[in-house]
C-alpha cells in the first residue's frame, strides 16, 4: 500500500536510449502534465540528433505535451548547474501555477540529484575570510552581527536558528540583501519527488545503443555537426558536448575513419550507459528512493504514480 505523502513532482530517469523520455511522454499525456527536461545538452539550440531530441515524441495522439528547458541557448553559450536549477524552478513553478503535473525527465545525473536533494543555490559565493571570522561567534552573537547588517528577516525564518544557514544570511547580507536565488531555494524547498527509474537488462540495453547510434548516423548526425561548426561553434567545443560531437568532430578533422568513429562512440556511450547507473545507484546510497521499472511495465508504473502523485 502506497504511503500518505503525495508528492508534488514525478522524476523520471534512466541511463542513455532506455527510452525514458518516450515513457514520460506517455505519462504526461494521461495525468495532465508537462515535461522540464534534466538533460545537459538539450537546452542547446541545432543540437538534436547528438543529443536524442526527438520532438515528435512530444505528441501523443495527436495532443502535444509541453516541454521545458529545450531549445534554449545557443551552443556557443554556457550552461551549467546553478542556470539549470534557477530554470528547473521557474518552470516548475509556471507548470505548478497552471494546475499541472510536473515531471523531470532526463539522465543528467548531476541535474537530477541538484533538484532532489535540493543542492543550495550560490548566486552569491561564499566568502572563506568572513567564514573565519565568524567561527567563534555563538549563535546570539551571530544574530546580532547579522542584524548590524540589515533589518531584513531571511526569506526562511529557519535562517535564524541553523547555524549554517545564518553564516549564509550574513554573506548573503554582505552582498547587498537578498540572494536573488532566494525564490529558487523556495521552490526546491517545496518540491517533494517521487523517483522512477526506466531499465532493461544490459544485453537488451546494448542493442538499443547500437541500433539507435546507427539510426541517428543515417538521419544525419555527422552533417549536424558539421552544420553547427559551420555555424561558428569552435572544435573545443565540440568536443566539450560529449561523446557523439566529440568523435564526430574527429572525424571530420580526419583524425578518425568513419569505421573507427563508429566503433569508438559504439564503445564510448555503452561505458557511459553504465556510468549513467552506477550514478543512479549512488544517489540511492545518498538516501534517494527510486523505484525502478522495465521500460514495458507501463501499467504497473502508472498506477504506481497516480496513487503517489498529486495531480
Amino acid at each position: 500500500m502506497p504511503g500518505n505523502t503525495k508528492h508534488n513532482l514525478l522524476v523520471i530517469l534512466g541511463p542513455t536510449a532506455s527510452g525514458k523520455t518516450g515513457i514520460a511522454v506517455r505519462l504526461a499525456s494521461e495525468i495532465g502534465g508537462e515535461i522540464i527536461s534534466a538533460d545537459s545538452r538539450q537546452v542547446y539550440r541545432g543540437m538534436d540528433l547528438g543529443t536524442g531530441k526527438d520532438l515528435s515524441e512530444y505528441e501523443v495522439g495527436g495532443r502535444f505535451v509541453p516541454y521545458h528547458l529545450i531549445d534554449v541557448i545557443d551552443p556557443r553559450e554556457e550552461f551549467n548547474l546553478f542556470a539549470f536549477q534557477r530554470a528547473f524552478a521557474a518552470a516548475y513553478r509556471e507548470v505548478r501555477n497552471r494546475g499541472k503535473a510536473a515531471l523531470l525527465v532526463g539522465g543528467t545525473g548531476l541535474y537530477l540529484e541538484s533538484v532532489i536533494l535540493k543542492y543550495p543555490l550560490r548566486a552569491v559565493p561564499e566568502d572563506p575570510d568572513l567564514r573565519e571570522r565568524l567561527a567563534g561567534l555563538d549563535m546570539e552573537a551571530l544574530r546580532d552581527f547579522y542584524f548590524s547588517m540589515t533589518d531584513v528577516i531571511p526569506h526562511n525564518r529557519t535562517d535564524l536558528d541553523d547555524r549554517d544557514r545564518l553564516i549564509r544570511a550574513v554573506e548573503i547580507a554582505r552582498h547587498g540583501g537578498r540572494d536573488p536565488a532566494g525564490v529558487e531555494e523556495e521552490t526546491l524547498d517545496a518540491v517533494s519527488p517521487l523517483t522512477v527509474g526506466i531499465r532493461w537488462e544490459r544485453g537488451e540495453l546494448r542493442g538499443r545503443i547500437t541500433r539507435r547510434l546507427r539510426d541517428r548516423l543515417d538521419a544525419g548526425l555527422i552533417e549536424e555537426v558539421r552544420a553547427l561548426k559551420d555555424g561558428g561553434v569552435s572544435w573545443e567545443r565540440l568536443d566539450a558536448f560529449g561523446l557523439e560531437y566529440r568523435y564526430i568532430a574527429r572525424y571530420l578533422r580526419g583524425r578518425l575513419s568513419e569505421r573507427e568513429m563508429f566503433r569508438s562512440l559504439e564503445t564510448k556511450i555503452h561505458q557511459f550507459a553504465k556510468r549513467q547507473e552506477t550514478w543512479f545507484r549512488r544517489m540511492e546510497r545518498k538516501g534517494v528512493a527510486i523505484r525502478w521499472f522495465h521500460f514495458n511495465d507501463y501499467d504497473m508504473l502508472l498506477e504506481y504514480v497516480q496513487e503517489r502523485l498529486s495531480l
